[in-house]
This record gives C-alpha cells, structure tokens and sequence, in this order.
C-alpha cells in the first residue's frame, strides 16, 4: 500500500496495515512474556516493533521497512549496528571460545583501554550490565566507608535493583516499590534534582551516608538537566564530607566524550558505574574507581589489612566475546571524532525539530545535550517558545510527564515515516548518521504533527 493511502489513514491502522508481520510475532509474543515484552520500554500501543538486522543508523523490521534508528541499542551504540571493526573484533572472539571461566587476553586489554580514557580508573571490575554496575558500586562504598545510606536524585535511573527502585517513575516520596522491602528502601535519601543547598543539609546533619550517587549530565540523560557547576558543587560538598561520589556514566561513559563525563567536565567521582557503549553494543557492564575502594574484592588486601572481602562471581563477568568487541569500541572512539560527530548531529536535529514546532504553532520543544534529544509535550500547556525552550525554567515533575497516550501515538507516526525514536519520548544520536538521515527525520517529525493534529492530539 503506497504511503498516499497509509496517509488518509489513522495513525493505529496504517501502522497496523505496514507492520502485520510484527502484529503477528507480537500476539505469540504475548503467549510467552508479561505483557509480550522483554524489556518495559519496548511496551508500545498497539504493539511493538519487530526487527530482522540493522546496519550503521538503519534497522529493518520484519516486514522489510527501514528506519532510522534512535533507539540506538538503549544506548550502546553510539558506532552504530554492526560497525565493522567491532564486528569483526567480535566474530574473531567468537571464534575462539565464547567462555573459559578463565582469565584471557581480551579483559586485561579491555581494561587497559578503559584507564587510557577514564580519569577515575585506577581498579576495574567487570560485570555483566549496568544495574550490577551500580550495584557493585553501592555495595563497595558501603563496605568502604562502614555507612549505610545512600543519597540520590529523585528522576536519576540507577538501575532495577531493590536500593534504585523508588524515585525514578514513581514513590518520589521514598516508599518501597512492588517486590521491596521498606528496611531497603529506607537507606535511599530521595533528594529533589538541582537542590544543592538540600545535599548541603542532608550531608551535615547525616553522618551514615556512604556514597551520593548521580547522572553526572542529568537524570535519564539530561532529561532533567544537570547544570556542570552544580555538579562541581556536588563535588566540593562530598570532598568536605568525606563522602564517596559515585558516578553514573551507564549512559555518558564514552558518549558525551571519550572520557564521559567526568573528562568533559575534569571532575574525578571516586567511583564509576559503566556499561553500554562499554562493551561495543554486546552486554558488559563494570565499576571502576579508586584502588583503595575496589581493594575490596581483593584477596590478598583483604588478608593483609584484616576486613571481609565482598563476594563478587559472575558467570558473564568479562566475557570475551563482549571485551573484544569493547576494546575496538573504545579504540574507535579514541581515535576518532565519534563523539563530537553525534553531538553534533543531535544539535542539528533538536534545532530542525524545534523549527518545526515554531512553523506548526506547537507549543512542544525537543532539548538536550550531548547525543541525546528530549521531546518535551508540555503537559500543563504552558505558553513556550521551542526555538528558546529553557528546560531549567520547568519543575523537573513536568519534564518527566510526558502523557502516555501522545508519547504512544507520536512513536507509531515517526515509525510510519521512517523513524523510530526512544520512548521517553527522544533519541539516542549515533557518530553514522548522514544527512539524508537528518533530513528525513525532521520530515517525518512534521508529518507526525499532521498526524496528531489531524486526531485531535495537539
């Protein structure tokens, strides 16, 4: 069916109509996972996408249509799919051996790789994802510092273990969520994103806090902006306190630059969460940070200075598979521009898209930094301008309260042209977009406009 009939269409049927085969896999879907899905954000009304193989910035579904793809692999794939030094690093892995419960080559060069480009490095321990990542984390600055309680940032995501759960979506007030324990959710101190002088207090009046843990550019990666000197502040308040800061580069780790984070901003936390673009699109995670810190999985300092080690196995822990394809990722992106080339692309985009909201009398606005793009719907209808939409100017509440319904039926129109965008709603931007790409997303933004204004959506 030509793209003229999809056009005098609903949004639900032409996209019901251009993707029968994922309907199909969809509904056998739904006979084997809660809700048909393997990972919450992949839950869509009606139903997800299903896809065949990607290359570079493009997927294929199994219908045989192309898309541009923002999803970005959750963010692993900064290099795109199946970049070929990665590729080719991996299959040659694979080769040999997928695991030998052993040590190998492959993780000691992984490591090598990830201390050449992160300042806080000194110890490294591989994981198998980004939730572990963080959990490891906590685990050693309790163990470390002998303190019990946790600060973070209502909005920030640390992962689905039981101490990040609450104050992400929901129980901002600090209550436990389903499946956890109120003794567990009460080590968290929830604190407000951007409230310095409240971490100030929390800090001088609690002395059982082991570590503050943060999204060094925001919570979800930037959708609620962090402004760099509050995190010098941020800083300078853990310092004073002796109070361990924890950074989560999950998403920034070798995204914002070659360095993440905490090389774009020259702010050294004493420990780092990694996963993602870490091990090349392949999973792997690990914690890295101060020797002294991570000498708490190790025997022999465990032995000598008379503390309990923590156990830390890990059936996947440095594959070698994923440490092959994770040291030609972070070899890539040490040598070439792959970084200032996404950011790049993403600012073109977030300007393009914004134009697009100023030409339809939207009051919408997509924002950012870096390689990520936020698409604000303006819940409460405030009178905004997108091409100078200040995120800082909206209570981070509003940020996070995209309405599910538009959020839904703008990710079905941008599919119907050709694009597929992250659910929140946004994009994760990759260094192998072309111009064609931008340009064809921006159309298919303002054809999804007409969409959602033709039903009575804007």
């Amino acid at each position: 069916m030509t793209s003229h009939h999809l056009a005098n269409m609903t949004i639900e049927a032409a996209y019901r109509e251009k993707t029968r085969s994922s309907a199909r896999l969809a509904a056998e879907a739904r006979q084997h996972f809660p809700s048909g899905v393997t990972h919450d954000s992949r839950h869509m009304t009606p139903y997800g996408l299903y896809v065949e193989r990607a290359e570079g910035a493009h997927k294929w579904d199994v219908d045989g249509n192309r898309y541009v793809d923002f999803y970005g692999g959750h963010g692993a794939l900064l290099l795109g799919h199946d970049h070929p030094k990665v590729t080719n690093a991996a299959r040659q892995a694979l080769a040999g051996g997928t695991h030998f419960a052993a040590g190998h080559a492959h993780e000691i060069a992984w490591a090598k790789a990830i201390k050449a480009l992160l300042p806080s490095a000194e110890r490294i321990r591989f994981t198998s994802s980004g939730t572990e990542a963080t959990l490891i984390a906590v685990r050693l600055a309790r163990a470390f510092t002998g303190k019990s309680k946790i600060v973070r940032f209502k909005g920030h995501f640390h992962g689905w273990h039981d101490q990040m759960t609450a104050g992400y979506l929901g129980h901002f007030d600090g209550s436990p969520t389903a499946g956890v324990t109120p003794e567990t959710a009460a080590q968290s101190i929830l604190i407000d994103p951007h409230d310095i002088s409240a971490v100030r207090d929390c800090l001088a009046a609690d002395h059982d806090i082991a570590a503050l843990v943060v999204e060094p550019t925001g919570g979800s990666f930037g959708m609620l902006p962090l402004a760099p000197p509050d995190l010098v502040s941020l800083r300078e308040l853990t310092k004073a306190h002796d109070v361990p800061l924890i950074f989560d580069e999950v998403i920034t780790g070798f995204r914002v630059s070659p360095g993440g984070a905490q090389g774009q901003f020259g702010i050294t936390p004493e420990l780092t969460a990694l996963a993602k673009i870490l091990a090349g699109g392949l999973p792997g995670g690990a914690v890295a940070g101060r020797k002294d810190m991570l000498d708490r999985l190790d025997f022999e300092a465990a032995t000598t200075d008379g503390f309990e080690k923590i156990h830390h196995p890990g059936t996947f822990n440095a594959n070698p598979v994923s440490a092959a394809a994770g040291v030609a990722a972070l070899d890539e992106i040490a040598t070439t521009d792959a970084c200032k080339r996404a950011n790049g692309s993403a600012q073109q985009l977030r300007q393009g898209m914004n134009e697009v909201l100023d030409g339809e009398d939207v009051p919408w606005a997509a924002y950012g930094s870096f390689s990520g793009i936020h698409i604000f719907t303006n819940p409460e209808r405030r009178a905004i301008k997108p091409l100078y939409f200040d995120p800082s100017n909206i209570p981070w509440t509003e940020l996070k309260s995209n309405q599910p319904n538009i959020v839904h039926r703008l990710r079905v129109a941008m599919l119907l042209g050709g694009v597929d965008i992250n659910s929140w709603p946004g994009a994760f931007v990759s260094a192998v977009l072309s111009q064609d790409d931008i340009d064809q997303t921006i159309s298919a933004f303002r054809d999804a406009i007409h969409w959602l204004r033709r039903e009575g959506d804007l």
